[in-house]
């Protein structure tokens, strides 16, 4: 490392956000990009720690370190090899991954990582204005046919080291547009949807062809994939939401997340209402929105609340209020469990911990409030506080609880895959072969839901293990 004392001398600056009254009046991305000189001064906080516990932290197993001190002596394009050679969208998780590596740094041991998110968003960002990312074709083609289904960034990556590798890849992705969760679920003012356009125009240069409007399982058969090519990737994601099982259920005005998040990401694209909203326009404008669910999903039902209008937003967590800072001793380099504010909960929310909703209460068939308790966990159990109930108005109620994993109509069923205890696709990680031959799962439909930087490396350790499947032998990285 050339400035080993670097995280001594420079005091760690990350990305600002534009103000909430600003951002607010539009769906773009509000994350202000630090300049390249100071970058390169975050670089150089990296310390030479012996022990890299980033790499821990990292599903993608970046070389953390390395492009930092590349950044750090103003060798972008080298910092932009090093990058790309264990991920194939840095400009993805620069944006969304929740950086799992600066919890697991060194310098968080007193709360002051490096900004490793930043650094790897600055590095992508400047390869593409500067023109650096290019296509990278084959030198020969094998003849081998691969199917990989569903568009995430799992599948994404798959098909993309496939082509690299010289075979002939359809993507099959049964929505209109290409980018699964990324396109649809992850709001514009998160990730803007022209990043996954322009990797698209690359693995299109790269032999990558993508059939959208194709769902396998219901328009095209799994048996024809697995007659037609000689290996098939399993790719789609854990689209089956975690339901609320109360009375009241079925009053109009509740409705899962992704549906909610959805339409206006096709708003967003340029959809007009019946193409966005084929079922019926969901809005929170004037409304009074509750958001069931803690997580990120949660999250962005709250951004896209606000800047839809809403009268007002609350997000509700079945579970306790986690502490303000970590146990350091106890949990480092692991993940944190601590109170995390969001940049939408920033933009105005009230959020409320261990409450259980108990009913949905409405009138001439639509949802006006939801009752609630207040519950209280021992020993992974919860328990009602006696007398702890009250009720929340509601006009609006939105699922954010998560996912079961697979849906398992159509081509999960039509497969006859076996399933894991969980539910999810049966595949190790060693080779991602499934119980049917020359069927492969990776990303969230063999995990279960997971966040999108392990979708990356599940995608590109699949694609491994079917170009040494299909050729004896492989070159691709795992």
């Amino acid at each position: 490392m050339g400035l080993p004392t670097g995280f001594l001398e420079i005091e760690r600056k990350d990305r600002p956000y534009e103000k909430v009254e600003k951002r607010l009046k539009n769906w773009q991305e509000f994350v202000l990009p630090l300049p390249p000189a100071e970058l390169s001064q975050q670089g150089a906080r990296c310390m030479d720690c012996g022990i890299p516990f980033c790499h821990n932290g990292c599903p993608v197993n970046n070389l953390i370190p390395d492009w930092n001190e590349l950044v750090r002596r103003d060798r972008w394009q080298a910092a932009l090899e090093v990058l790309h050679s264990t991920n194939n969208f840095p400009e993805f998780t620069g944006r969304i991954c929740p950086a799992p590596c600066e919890a697991s740094c060194t310098l968080n041991i007193d709360d002051n990582p490096v900004t490793i998110k930043s650094i790897e968003c600055g590095i992508v960002d400047r390869g593409w204005q500067e023109g650096w990312i290019v296509p990278l074709v084959p030198a020969r083609k094998t003849g081998k046919r691969v199917a990989v289904v569903g568009s995430g960034p799992a599948g994404m990556a798959c098909a993309q080291q496939l082509a690299r590798a010289g075979h002939a890849v359809t993507l099959f992705e049964k929505s209109d547009r290409v980018g699964g969760l990324l396109r649809y679920g992850i709001p514009d003012f998160k990730m803007e949807k022209h990043l996954i356009d322009r990797r698209m125009r690359q693995m299109e240069q790269e032999g990558v062809e993508f059939r959208t409007g194709v769902e396998v399982g219901a328009t095209l058969s799994i048996k024809s994939l697995l007659e037609g090519y000689d290996a098939v990737a399993l790719t789609g994601g854990a689209e089956w939401p975690r339901d609320l099982e109360v009375p009241g259920r079925e009053l109009s005005g509740i409705h899962f997340a992704m549906d909610f998040l959805t339409q206006q990401n096709k708003r967003v694209a340029g959809d007009d209402e019946s193409r966005a909203a084929p079922k019926g326009t969901l809005t929170a404008k004037g409304k009074h929105v509750i958001v069931i669910g803690g997580g990120d999903t949660g999250s962005d039902c709250v951004g896209t609340s606000n800047r839809q209008g809403a009268a007002s937003v609350t997000q509700l967590e079945v579970m306790p209020r986690p502490p303000d800072r970590e146990n350091k001793e106890l949990t480092w380099p692991d993940w944190p469990l601590k109170f995390r504010t969001s940049s939408s909960h920033e933009e105005g929310v009230d959020r409320d911990f261990a409450v259980l909703t108990k009913r949905a209460v409405g009138k001439d068939g639509k949802v006006t409030a939801l009752e609630c308790a207040r519950i209280e966990w021992s020993k992974g159990a919860m328990k009602e506080i006696e007398g702890s109930r009250f009720e929340l108005k509601a006009d609006l109620v939105l699922l954010a609880m998560g996912f079961l994993g697979p849906r398992r109509p159509g081509m999960v069923e039509q497969s006859s895959v076996a399933l894991d205890p969980r539910g999810n696709i049966l595949a190790n990680v060693k080779d991602y072969k499934t119980s049917v031959p020359k069927l492969f799962a990776a990303g969230d439909m063999r995990r279960g839901q997971s966040l999108v930087v392990w979708a990356i490396r599940e995608g590109r350790q699949c694609a491994r293990s079917i170009d040494e499947t299909l050729m004896g032998s492989t070159t691709l990285p795992r």
